[in-house]
């Protein structure tokens, strides 16, 4: 018992901290995904993440000073990182939660699309690149320069730069569109760590056994300053799913309650689910 109360109260501190950080003037996109890996892995201690951020500092450390435009920068953050560091993502690590947790891919040195992206913003960031993600659909990737000078560049492959052509066939391959100008502007910290949050809710979502990672993959989104109100009724299913019926219920109620002045036939239709599930106490 005094384990599982000291994880209790550790994961208690990591969230207020996530908070605070997502609310802050600048939200540090490092220390929010490293929060992430803390909530997923108790290993991870506070010497843990230091250890992590200086890491990412050291990796700055091996890139040539200023090495010249966006292409330069691209290229250099290649061979550091792809070739000689052999950062690079493959289909099975879609399959694993590791691949989500940014201490884990610096330590791995594999990962999804946008946690690789991340290790490579974060690592140019700190050596002055004119660095940001780009939000592909289905394919996270990164940018250097202003738009009129953009060099895309895919950590997942290595960090082989891409075409415009290469570009319309990822955005082809994933969304059946072609690529929108708006698609290659950069983007945000918060909606970078929002997506990774639903990759992770996603990868729990395939697997039942493991409802207590999607619930701690809602509660981080929850935290976050701006989120979809349909996260709350999620939560509320979900803790009707692991069995707490009268807290799943009291979150129906609540959501209801949000929606019922735009939406009251929906907000009927969630009062009636909550007294179900309260009904499954008897």
């Amino acid at each position: 018992m005094r384990h599982e109360a000291r994880m209790h109260a550790e994961s208690g501190e990591w969230r207020r901290r996530f908070a605070e950080e997502a609310r802050s003037e600048r939200p540090g996109l490092a220390l929010l995904c490293l929060l992430i890996g803390a909530e997923a892995d108790p290993a991870l201690d506070e010497a843990g993440i230091d250890a992590a951020e200086i890491e990412l500092d050291r990796l700055a450390g091996l890139l040539p000073f200023r090495p010249g435009g966006p292409r330069a920068w691209a290229l250099a953050m290649a061979e550091l990182l792809g070739e000689q560091c052999g950062f690079e993502g493959r289909p099975g690590d879609y399959q694993r939660l590791e691949s989500s947790l940014l201490h884990q891919v610096l330590r791995r040195r594999r990962g999804l699309p946008i946690l690789l992206s991340v290790v490579w913003m974060e690592v140019a960031r700190r050596a002055g690149a004119p660095v940001y993600g780009v939000a592909l659909p289905g394919h996270f990737v990164v940018g250097f320069g202003p738009r009129d000078d953009q060099v895309l560049a895919d950590p997942f492959d290595g960090g082989r730069l891409l075409t415009g052509q290469d570009a319309e066939l990822l955005v082809a391959g994933t969304a059946g569109t072609g690529i929108q100008p708006s698609m290659l502007t950069p983007a945000d910290p918060l909606n970078i760590v929002q997506r990774i949050l639903n990759n992770i809710r996603a990868w729990a979502a395939a697997r039942p056994e493991r409802s207590e990672v999607a619930l701690w993959a809602l509660d981080l989104s929850l935290l976050l300053p701006a989120h979809p109100a349909r996260l709350r009724y999620e939560r509320a299913q979900l803790l009707v799913q692991r069995g707490d019926f009268l807290g799943g219920a009291a979150e129906l109620d609540e959501y209801a309650d949000v929606v019922t002045a735009v939406e009251p036939t929906t907000a009927e239709r969630v009062r009636q689910q909550a007294r179900a599930a309260r009904a499954m106490l008897n």
